[in-house]
């Protein structure tokens, strides 16, 4: 216990490298962004995300690797508690819900225009027609669940400690870091200004929100993830 106080002292008095995170985040955000204009018609969407996520993984892993940051570090560990990871899970999920309803609420009274697309139809070409087909639901379903909890390492894991060690000389690192990976994780999803951007960087707030108070394991996460992608999937069956 002592050789492991002792050494986060260490770790704490080590002064921060800004450019060389400012560095590894332009590698990591652009290739992030890049990589989706690769795409493979033949193999469809999911593979696609697949690849682009994996992709980006490689990277971070490898600017993680030149920290000495292991995603253990970030939050891939074991659940200090069951009930607690289930009671975030919940908590996250409620929070998800009751802030999309809010959204819903006051979405025509902001001072902005969003961009008016038709979701349903994108989807329905990206997984194929799903409309009572539940053998294509269990065969695309592991690759959907692999990438919500690729996600989860990338967006929470990564990039909120990528971006505090960025402004870690400001006093508000962490909230800027929770928000920034919010609008680059709404942002991606649709490129746009839109229903969809603002719920899925609303989801993106609330798990980084949740990341940063309740002890930085990515579990409960990946699991509300699983969950809502799962709900998603389901209610287009």
């Amino acid at each position: 216990m002592k050789a492991e106080q002792k050494q986060i002292s260490n770790d704490l008095t080590k002064p921060i490298n800004h450019k060389g995170f400012l560095f590894d985040l332009i590698i990591y955000i652009s290739v992030m962004f890049l990589i989706r204009e690769i795409y493979f018609p033949s193999v469809g969407f999911i593979i696609n995300g697949l690849f682009w996520s994996l992709t980006t993984l490689i990277i971070a892993t490898w600017r993680m690797k030149v920290r000495n940051v292991s995603w253990k570090d970030l939050g891939l560990r074991k659940p200090e508690s069951f009930k607690k990871t289930l009671f975030v899970t919940i908590g996250i999920l409620i929070a998800i819900v009751l802030s999309i309803m809010a959204f819903e609420m006051i979405k025509d009274y902001l001072p902005f225009s969003l961009e008016q697309k038709n979701y349903s139809e994108n989807s329905a070409s990206k997984f194929g027609n799903l409309k009572g087909n539940w053998l294509l639901f269990f065969t695309i379903m592991p690759a959907v669940l692999l990438e919500s909890m690729l996600e989860e390492l990338l967006d929470r894991g990564f990039l909120i400690n990528w971006f505090e060690k960025l402004f870690s000389q400001t006093t508000i690192a962490t909230i800027l870091a929770v928000i920034l990976q919010a609008l680059i994780f709404g942002f991606r999803h649709s490129y746009d200004l839109s229903d969809r951007s603002i719920r899925v960087g609303l989801i993106g707030l609330i798990m980084g929100i949740a990341y940063v108070k309740f002890g930085r394991n990515l579990w409960p996460l990946i699991i509300a993830h699983c969950v809502l992608n799962t709900m998603s999937m389901v209610d287009r069956v």
